[in-house]
Formats: C-alpha cells, structure tokens, sequence
C-alpha cells in the first residue's frame, strides 16, 4: 500500500453555469515532501468550510484502481492524477477494505479513516457534468477522508502502513451503502447501530443514522 501521487491545490473562482464558483477541487500532482498539519497539507484549501475540510476531513483519499474503470466509463482520455479532488491518490486501498477507525502511518505522519466522500456540484464543475455527482455516488468509489492524529511530512512513494484499527470493523462502503439505501432493512439497521459506536466516525455521521434508525 502507498501513495502514488501526492496532489495540493489552492480554491480558484470558476464560470459554471452563467455564475463564478469557487472550488478548491482542482488538485495537482506535487514531488518532494509535504507537511501534514491537523487541517490539510501545507498549500492546500478547501473553499467551502461549511461542507469541506475541518479536522475530519483534513485529507481525501482516492484509489488508483478506480481510475481504469471510470476512464473507460467517461470515453475521454487518461485522467491526470488527483482528477477527482484528492490530496492521495493510494494503491492498494479500496472502500471495500478499508474500515471506519483504521490508522495509518504514512511518512512520518499518522493518521485515522473518519468517512467516505459525498459528492458535491463541484465535482460537475471538474468534469464539465451535472451528471457526474449522482454517478459518483452510484458507483460506489467513493473513496475516503483522513483526521490527523500525528503530523508529519509525506510524499509520493509513501509505504501506507496498518498501526491501528477499531473493533467495530465498519467498512467504508458499508456508510455509503447505508447513505444511499432508500428505507433500512435489518441488516442495514445493524451496521447504522454498530456506526454509533466507532468512536472515529463524526458525530454528524452519527446523527444522520440516528435519524434515519427512527424511522425503522
């Protein structure tokens, strides 16, 4: 497991649908290393604070595997490292894999799996698509966010190496599939119980199955 591309961009206003926006989700590939502080990587900003960033969101996470099936998907060309946002484009990770609480030490950094990624507009305004949101989500690479639990430096190359994990074993994918599943049935109802109890995932998180475990 290791990072492949190491990928840092600064918000910029963008013209998208007759009105200027400005989105931080235009990341490019970095060499050398980068120092990981509590809220991101040093020359990296998120736009929007209210939805983007914030300790539980300080790093985004997207495999590399998942880009073979959406170049296909998409007909146009090779994508450009960190084309869907992330600041760590892994190999060798994937939502299916990867739990709730996980810990990673990564350089000389650590760090803890909080949630998967719920896309937003802005991820249309990257790939010229109003369509590519709901899509994103369907197809279940979602990929995930990282808190800080060490600062430290990182780059490109990176062993991602196991240091810790929660005894809930909640995948990311099993978020998303609770997220995007219209009524609970009871195994889903399990896994939404089970979230409420793996300390690493936020509490908004928490909330949101609470809400949603009512109406079971």
């Amino acid at each position: 497991m290791q990072i492949v591309s190491l990928n840092i961009g600064l918000p910029r206003d963008v013209v998208w649908h007759g009105r200027t926006v400005t989105t931080g989700i235009f990341k490019e590939p970095v060499a050398g290393r980068v120092a990981l502080r509590r809220l991101n990587l040093d020359g990296d900003r998120q736009a929007d604070l209210s939805v983007h960033g914030g300790p539980f969101k300080a790093v985004y996470c997207y495999p590399v595997e998942h880009y073979a099936p959406w170049t296909e998907e998409l007909g146009g060309g090779a994508l450009p490292m960190g084309a869907f946002g992330e600041n760590l484009t892994t190999e060798g990770l994937d939502e299916d894999d990867v739990h709730i609480g996980d810990e990673f030490s990564i350089g000389t950094a650590r760090v803890v799996v909080t949630q998967p990624r719920m896309p937003c507009y802005k991820l249309g305004i990257r790939f010229q698509d109003d369509g590519m949101v709901k899509r994103f989500l369907a197809s279940r690479r979602t990929g995930f966010y990282l808190a800080v639990v060490r600062e430290g430096d990182l780059g490109a190359g990176d062993a991602i190496v196991p240091a810790g994990e929660d005894p809930q074993r909640l995948r990311v994918a099993d978020i998303t599939r609770l997220y995007v599943a219209r009524a609970f049935d009871r195994d889903d109802a399990a896994t939404a119980k089970k979230a409420l109890d793996v300390a690493a995932l936020p509490e908004s998180w928490k909330e949101y199955l609470r809400d949603r475990l009512a109406d079971v």
